[in-house]
């Protein structure tokens, strides 16, 4: 049966074995392990991690015309549900999964952030796959050019490597961008925050104008910016990207607690 790639789901399945093989390993599966696949597509990494022999396997897809074929391919050993990833009630989520992905590109970064902003959603491990580009964001250092918002939200809650960079030949069809593996490991200890719609406020009102000085935009989160700049150590010169995630954090709390 030939399946036809989808250009408006962002569907570009990866074909080559060797990196298939190794994204699996990636994940340290074992018996006691419940892992869920994010749009496998045609079910090519699904084999492997089927060859994994984890305790379950629950793949999310959301085009309806991949469901037949994916149930035909792996009948009763794994569990195929017809969703938009983005629609899963936190509920969902019970188990500690460990999720392996190769997100589609145009939801990427919101499937990342609803996950990291949730109070209840706990993961054993992510192996997620992104855009190039969007994973040089997620792992960026404060100081440069692709330090963002996603940056801070993903390294509130997780420690997070890449681990591979595949070219677009690997893909089908081809992609005109690379793609980059990343692992996230969650953090043990995290910066408690009250309401993690707090950090996306934050964050999102200072990367407002990335590039300028955060003067104008801190006005509109603080009164008492004095004492605000003196805790958090910053100045209204700083630009988004000089503001490491630790004071992005402490920002947060201290606007937590102006809510009072």
């Amino acid at each position: 049966m030939l399946i036809k790639p989808k250009k408006k789901l962002g569907q570009n399945f990866l074909t080559n074995e060797k990196i298939l093989d190794k994204i699996v390993k990636l994940g340290d599966i074992t018996g006691k392990d419940n892992i869920l696949e994010i749009g496998p597509g045609t079910g090519n990494l699904t084999k492997y991690l089927i060859k994994a022999k984890p305790k379950s396997i629950i793949v999310i897809e959301k085009d309806s015309d991949l469901i037949n074929h994916l149930n035909l391919k792996f009948k009763d050993t794994v569990k195929v549900i017809n969703r938009d990833v983005l629609s899963l009630p936190e509920n969902f989520f019970i188990k500690k999964f460990k999720v392996f992905g190769n997100l589609p590109y145009n939801i990427s970064t919101k499937i990342l952030s609803n996950w990291c902003l949730s109070k209840n959603i706990r993961f054993e491990k992510l192996i997620l796959m992104f855009q190039k580009e969007v994973a040089d964001r997620i792992i960026a250092e404060e100081n440069t050019k692709n330090y963002s918002r996603i940056t801070v939200l993903s390294n509130w809650k997780f420690d997070i490597r890449k681990k591979i960079d595949i070219y677009p030949d690997n893909f089908y069809p081809v992609p005109k961008v690379q793609s980059s593996v990343l692992e996230f490991i969650p953090k043990q200890k995290i910066h408690k925050i009250r309401d993690p719609r707090n950090l996306e406020h934050v964050t999102r009102v200072l990367f407002n104008q990335r590039r300028k000085m955060i003067k104008k935009n801190f006005f509109k989160l603080f009164n008492n910016f004095d004492e605000i700049l003196k805790i958090a150590d910053i100045k209204l010169t700083d630009r988004p990207q000089n503001i490491s995630v630790k004071k992005f954090l402490d920002l947060v709390i201290e606007y937590e607690k102006n809510l009072n």
